[in-house]
């Protein structure tokens, strides 16, 4: 048994591993962390470079891409480990990444997942889109970090330095007790990419859990790697998740109210992207509506165990105000500010 996994998911990225796959087995050398790349399915040449070039990484070969969601979690329920590191196959990690965060969830065994401090692999001064030092989201469903919101991010000047709690912890660089993730169901597969780390971890922040962004580990993310920024694929998938989390989270008393709010942002979103002439982009969101509404009564189910099992009411970091009133109207940039 592994205290701790390192769990790469790989599809297609082989000139990925062998760029950023030396950094992770360099600076994780220890005998209680197990490196393993799962990977979902890849045709071009990822596995052939695994076996020649890295032996000593653990291959899960999955049969085929089944999705970030669904491929992380067929491969950490075939590993044995305390801890698992969600870790996106374009991360440079740092000598030292491992050990304040591990330390720091042994002395806290109600924390269930921590990040590091996430750096722009491009420009390592600043914060990187995709979890900066720690997320939060809106009271609409819009997630922003310590470190970014929307589309401005911060330079790094130790101002988020501090061991904070969060509402979510990003997918690119997650540590995750492994008994939490199989208890509240991982990630949910029909989400197939992206959000779901943010739905995952409000299951968590419901049953009693806190999430924390430990900065004195860092790291640094490509981003966008497989989807590009406003590609109409992941405008689709964002939009569409998103509305799929609120339904999936939200208590009664907030549903209804809050869905309508979304209704009229989103179309505010569609307008927006007309008016950029970006035709594509308004086209995604419009079915990313229609698949949420042909979608809705799948979850059900998982609304009702959502709701059932929540012990709390008031979870930290799920913040009461808009993010588009502060930042589009107000005009605020910095997470500091706020």
């Amino acid at each position: 048994m592994d205290k701790v996994a390192v769990v790469i998911l790989n599809w297609n990225g082989a000139e990925m591993l062998r760029k950023f796959l030396p950094s992770v087995i360099d600076n994780s050398y220890y005998s209680w962390v197990g490196i393993y790349v799962a990977d979902n399915g890849s045709s071009d040449n990822s596995l052939e470079i695994l076996s020649k070039e890295f032996p000593g990484v653990n291959v899960i070969k999955l049969e085929h891409n089944y999705g970030f969601a669904e491929g992380y979690n067929r491969a950490i329920s075939l590993i044995d480990c305390e801890y698992a590191v969600l870790l996106n196959n374009d991360v440079e990690v740092t000598a030292g990444w491992i050990e304040p965060i591990i330390e720091y969830m042994d002395n806290n065994v109600d924390v269930a997942a921590c990040q590091p401090k996430i750096m722009a692999y491009n420009d390592k001064s600043h914060f990187e889109y995709a979890g900066a030092s720690g997320g939060y989201i809106d009271k609409y469903g819009y997630p922003f970090c310590r470190g970014r919101i929307f589309d401005f991010v911060e330079e790094d000047n130790g101002q988020y330095d501090s061991i904070s709690r969060i509402f979510w912890a990003s997918g690119a660089a997650m540590f995750i007790r492994k008994e939490a993730y199989i208890r509240v169901g991982g990630l949910d597969a029909a989400f197939f990419a992206h959000m779901e780390e943010i739905d995952l971890c409000w299951r968590l922040n419901s049953r009693g859990y806190r999430l924390m962004c430990i900065p004195q580990s860092k790291v640094y993310h490509v981003g966008g790697a497989t989807l590009k920024k406003e590609n109409p694929r992941k405008t689709h998938l964002n939009f569409r998740n998103n509305l799929l989390m609120l339904y999936k989270n939200l208590p009664d008393s907030e549903l209804s109210d809050i869905m309508f709010v979304r209704a009229l942002l989103d179309c505010l979103a569609i307008m927006v992207f007309i008016l950029k002439l970006d035709f594509p982009n308004a086209k995604a969101i419009l079915s990313a509506r229609s698949d949420y509404s042909k979608m809705k009564k799948n979850f059900q189910f998982a609304r009702k165990e959502n709701i059932i099992k929540s012990s709390e009411t008031n979870i930290y970091g799920r913040f009461r105000f808009s993010i588009i009133w502060k930042n589009k109207i107000c005009r605020v940039k910095c997470f500091s500010r706020l």
